[in-house]
């Protein structure tokens, strides 16, 4: 344990090798070096000013969508909860915190009669993952509604960058290395509550019936290729069902990956590049990770 961590003294909470497999949606992986969920923002800055140059920082969100190595995560882990999940709303739209779960977004939003926000009902994960990876699903995305999204830089000042600076691409942010989103505000048009809360209803009720909610899984787990759909090419190739250890391809839908309830996540890995393999061999298609793969191998 490196004794620059073991010195910190921030006023959030500081946990060393900390389990970080209970907190993924895997329910996989290793611990953190050390675990820090700060109290703010400034909270966030001084501490992370203290650590030694060359420390790792990794900021870990909802862990919807990462895959956690059975070997754990050095150097210090990020985790905003608390104040960072505070949701503002205004007239036509919403400020919404870095950690706040995008269902919520969506669902305080209808309840101020706020529409446009409903596709994140049907993302797993916060605010600020979504921000990163320009999340999207059921005809919208990031891009289509964030106004500007504020970010703790490395010297530890705040900058806000504007939808335009993010240069927003297919799963993909542009942000300066090293920044933290905290948090970002989301344009929204006035609607019928009721009607929103129907759509929302809608995005949910399809997502049950076409993806496998209610396992342990991490969400899409390969980008859509252009021109085509991930799961229908791994699903060509022969995968629908094919497992490694306790891993398994749902068979619901081929492009989650599954913990039977025994699976590392060493597993989760092989089987992934094995699904990989097989449709680069089958169709001549390369597919790419959409889930996050964080941490050392064990």
């Amino acid at each position: 344990m490196s004794t620059a961590l073991r010195s910190l003294t921030p006023r959030g909470r500081l946990s060393f090798d900390a389990p970080l497999g209970p907190r993924a949606w895997f329910r996989t992986g290793g611990n953190a070096e050390a675990l820090f969920v700060p109290k703010d923002a400034q909270d966030l800055a001084e501490t992370l000013a203290a650590l030694p140059p060359g420390t790792p920082v990794t900021v870990l969100g909802a862990c919807s969508n990462v895959i956690i190595r059975d070997g754990g995560i050095d150097g210090l882990v990020v985790r905003l909860a608390g104040g960072f999940a505070d949701i503002v709303i205004e007239p036509d739209g919403l400020i919404a915190g870095a950690a706040a779960l995008d269902m919520i977004v969506a669902e305080q939003a209808a309840n101020a009669g706020l529409a446009g926000l409903e596709f994140l009902a049907g993302i797993p994960g916060s605010i600020g993952g979504a921000v990163v990876m320009n999340a999207g699903a059921y005809g919208s995305d990031m891009n289509a509604v964030l106004d500007w999204a504020e970010v703790l830089l490395p010297d530890q000042t705040i900058a806000r960058l504007s939808n335009e600076a993010l240069a927003f691409t297919y799963r993909h942010a542009v942000l300066p290395e090293g920044a933290i989103v905290l948090r970002a505000r989301l344009n929204a048009r006035p609607g019928d509550a009721s009607a929103i809360r129907a759509h929302i209803a809608e995005i949910k009720a399809a997502r049950e019936a076409s993806q496998p909610v209610r396992a342990r899984t991490g969400g899409s787990t390969f980008r859509n290729p252009e021109g085509h759909k991930a799961w229908q090419l791994i699903d060509e190739a022969g995968c629908r069902g094919l497992m490694q250890g306790g891993a398994q391809v749902s068979e619901k839908h081929c492009n989650f990956l599954l913990n039977l309830g025994e699976a590392t996540s060493s597993d989760l890995e092989a089987l992934g590049d094995e699904v990989r393999r097989r449709v680069q061999e089958h169709s001549g298609i390369a597919l790419h990770w959409e889930i996050k793969r964080l941490g050392k191998l064990p």
